[in-house]
């Protein structure tokens, strides 16, 4: 693609946001601000009775379908398939991808070459839950494309400039040569929510004290500053920070020698329970969705101390993070939980007045943008997040330049 090809918007950029077990997609028109022109998601990937759900950009009610995905390769044409009408008309101009791991040296957004797939198989093991599949997926639509561009959209980047103290492990130093280090993730989220900041916020207040809390299945919080990362509750991988819905987030690095010992748990199962098996599911023993546990919390106290576990690590860490910032001026809860559950962002607020938090409570309960009290010295904000709009941005920014 020629750089007047991508400033014409005489095409569509085909946006893959992968998960672990998902793969969420949007189309969107190319142009200075991409138009999203359909969107969706396959869940349930590596079962014969996986879900693809669609929807056309303004259309009132979704499409369902089962589909046999066995890996997230065989989800691409699916996705081409309910998008071919729209393709006939403005074929693809280029791939964006999201990929969870870009290690040490990728900053920005990266054209696919030979030479950064080698980087993404060497960076593998360092993430084998999101970038094997990832691999794969994108050989695939080489594959089916194989002049198309394709651009590597990396999950760390939002995080590369942290300081070199939060990004230290305390572990022998011969590892940190080694690229074992506190990486950060949620990038692609968190860069998008700096825009809307930008856009919807007060003058200046994009440059203030910011804390981002992403809490979806995922989840994550991020401290910025002045427009940068300064530090987040991920680490070196989406397991560590606070609980989320099926990983277990920080935990005692003893727990792995006591269960080998103890159980003979192997590295591979002790690495499937904290990323499949633990946080809200494994307390719960119900679900790893927080609307069923708020549900059941009444009645079930297995559910109700998931519930509280998640609620009480939020706090912890908004806490650390104001620290690290030395206070916090505006505080944006974002994702599933975050946009949707009121009930969930007044419990993590709770007791944080010190810090100039104060909820509206009849604010919060309508899901408004600003859901703090008028005289609060913190603003508090609930900002939807798009990473497939990122992701199709970063690939507009990135090829109209070439």
């Amino acid at each position: 693609m020629t750089r007047s090809d991508a400033a014409s918007g005489s095409g569509s950029i085909l946006a893959i946001n992968s998960g672990s077990s998902t793969l969420k997609f949007s189309l969107f028109r190319a142009g200075d601000s991409p138009v999203r022109e359909l969107s969706g998601l396959i869940d349930r990937i590596g079962s014969p009775q996986g879900t693809f759900t669609w929807m056309q950009e303004g259309a009132s009610h979704d499409d369902r379908r089962i589909v046999a995905t066995l890996d997230h390769a065989s989800c691409l044409e699916p996705i081409l398939e309910c998008a071919q009408d729209k393709l006939a008309r403005e074929p693809l101009l280029a791939i964006g991808h999201r990929v969870v791991h870009g290690g040490r040296d990728y900053r920005e957004p990266q054209r696919v070459t030979p030479v950064v797939m080698e980087e993404l198989q060497r960076l593998s093991p360092y993430d084998p839950e999101h970038l094997p599949a990832e691999i794969e997926l994108i050989e695939a639509c080489a594959r089916r494309y194989p002049r198309l561009p394709q651009v590597a959209c990396f999950d760390t980047a939002f995080h590369q400039g942290m300081p070199n103290v939060a990004r230290l492990l305390p572990i022998p130093r011969r590892y940190d040569k080694l690229g074992l280090q506190r990486y950060g993730f949620h990038g692609l989220s968190y860069a998008f929510l700096m825009k809307e900041l930008a856009r919807v916020g007060r003058q200046g207040e994009a440059n203030g004290r910011i804390i981002l809390a992403h809490l979806g299945n995922g989840a994550s919080m991020a401290a910025v500053k002045d427009g940068k990362s300064v530090e987040t509750t991920m680490g070196f991988t989406p397991a560590s920070g606070m609980p989320m819905s099926r990983r277990s987030g920080d935990l005692d690095p003893g727990l792995v020698s006591y269960l080998a010992r103890t159980e003979g748990m192997s590295a591979d199962r002790f690495h499937r329970m904290v990323n499949t098996e633990s946080g809200l599911l494994g307390v719960s023993e119900i679900s790893a969705d927080m609307r069923d546990l708020l549900k059941e919390e009444q009645s079930d106290p297995r559910a109700a101390d998931a519930v509280a576990l998640f609620c009480y690590q939020a706090k912890k860490w908004i806490g650390a993070l104001a620290a690290a910032l030395g206070g916090v001026d505006t505080l944006v809860f974002s994702a599933g939980i975050g946009e949707h559950a009121p009930v969930i962002r007044a419990r993590i607020c709770e007791g944080l007045e010190f810090l100039g938090v104060a909820i509206d409570h009849a604010r919060n309960q309508q899901n408004d943008a600003v859901i703090s009290k008028e005289d609060g010295r913190a603003t508090v904000r609930v900002i939807h997040t798009d990473e497939e709009r990122e992701i199709a941005a970063s690939v507009m920014a990135l090829l109209s330049t070439d």
